[in-house]
């Protein structure tokens, strides 16, 4: 809503903490890490050793991630990988090489096991409800088959009625990440688990199953392979590309936007953000902003040309984040007075977003006061 007045703007300040439920916020803690699986050439799986103590904090739902922390150069870097472990089992996540990237080569080609490395716990709302059978079908390409992989196992074993769907895009064979992890899959589920492999340069058989996994291919594996509206749930996880080709094609299918559920391995190749204007802080406009976590209250003025992440970690350190491109959701928190500028998001779903919740690391502050709440 916009302002009724405008206050001036003051120093930060902390209001006493209130006795408030807060949701339980993400922490880093010190993981062994507990084995190293090579998945392809450019690719590995890391698995962790939890301790007793921290089991519940770790405890993660299918699809969910965990952001890996490391200090280079003095910098506080962050990268979240999506979990490829089933609910109940201990966390595992997939890793695929991206050239010159600060993160994946060192946990691909570096880490060993044994060695300790800080980890978030579990966060993200990329995730099926276990306790409703159901058809779930899934459309992922290249590293976006990691959630794809725990979504697919936790919703076959929680119901002997539960069905998943599975269309699977890479270059080639040898590109395939999990690809005996999906054979087992396939073999312990024979009747309820639908594979199919599509190779963008590498024949197949089926010439359905041959070129990249877009609009127009997906189109004639769902009109020849399952009913649209038979399914309950569709997941979808991959370059932006592909990610937006299957949304369009849900949508013309009529298939309803509560049943569509989207997550992006990265966010490169997605269209920039609307352009801002670069203004000194000092100089430009700024907004009261408050700020509400673990309890505690902060009040300070923030300059309107910076996110509101950027700008209020420098009085407010511990502010949950992990990719800040608008990925991984480990910034959500909810608009709960005033008025802010989501300019990306490939995180949220529609109905979270309606209900007032934004990226931080995305949200520029437009009133002349606004509240955010993370323990929302």
């Amino acid at each position: 809503m916009p302002p009724t007045s405008t206050r001036a703007p003051r120093a930060a300040v902390d209001a006493p903490a209130p006795p408030a439920s807060a949701r339980r916020r993400p922490v880093f803690h010190q993981l062994r890490v507990a084995a190293i699986t090579p998945l392809c050439p450019d690719a590995a799986a890391i698995s962790f050793e939890v301790p007793d103590e921290l089991a519940a904090a770790f405890a993660h739902r299918p699809g969910q991630s965990l952001t890996v922390r490391r200090t280079v150069d003095g910098r506080d870097e962050r990268r979240s990988y999506s979990l490829c472990s089933p609910a109940g089992e201990p966390p595992r996540i997939g890793v695929r090489v991206v050239p010159g990237g600060l993160f994946s080569s060192w946990l691909v080609h570096e880490v060993r096991p044994g060695d300790t490395v800080e980890v978030m716990t579990p966060t993200g709302t990329f995730t099926p409800d276990l306790g409703e059978p159901g058809h779930h079908v899934l459309i992922a390409a290249g590293s976006g088959i990691t959630p794809m992989l725990s979504i697919a196992e936790s919703v076959l074993a929680a119901h002997a009625d539960s069905r998943v769907t599975l269309f699977y895009g890479n270059r080639s064979s040898d590109t395939v990440m999990f690809a005996d992890e999906l054979a087992d899959l396939k073999d312990l589920y024979p009747t309820r688990f639908q594979l199919g492999h599509v190779l963008s340069r590498e024949p197949r058989e089926a010439d359905l199953m041959t070129g990249r996994l877009d609009g127009k291919r997906l189109t004639a594996l769902i009109n020849g392979l399952i009913d649209a509206h038979s399914a309950d749930h569709w997941w979808l996880c991959g370059p932006h590309g592909m990610v937006q080709d299957a949304q369009h094609l849900l949508a013309e299918l009529g298939v309803s936007d509560e049943r569509v559920h989207q997550e992006l391995f990265f966010a490169d190749d997605a269209p920039d953000p609307a352009p801002r204007r670069e203004e000194a802080a000092v100089d430009g406009p700024v907004s009261e902003v408050t700020l509400v976590l673990d309890g505690r209250t902060t009040t300070a003025a923030l300059p309107r040309t910076t996110t509101v992440l950027d700008a209020a970690s420098r009085i407010r350190p511990d502010l949950p984040f992990a990719c800040k491109g608008g990925v991984c959701g480990t910034c959500r928190a909810k608009v709960t007075d005033g008025e802010a500028d989501m300019r990306r998001n490939y995180a949220l779903e529609l109905a979270e977003v309606d209900a007032g919740y934004v990226l931080t690391c995305q949200t520029f502050p437009v009133s002349d006061t606004l509240t955010v709440d993370f323990d929302s």
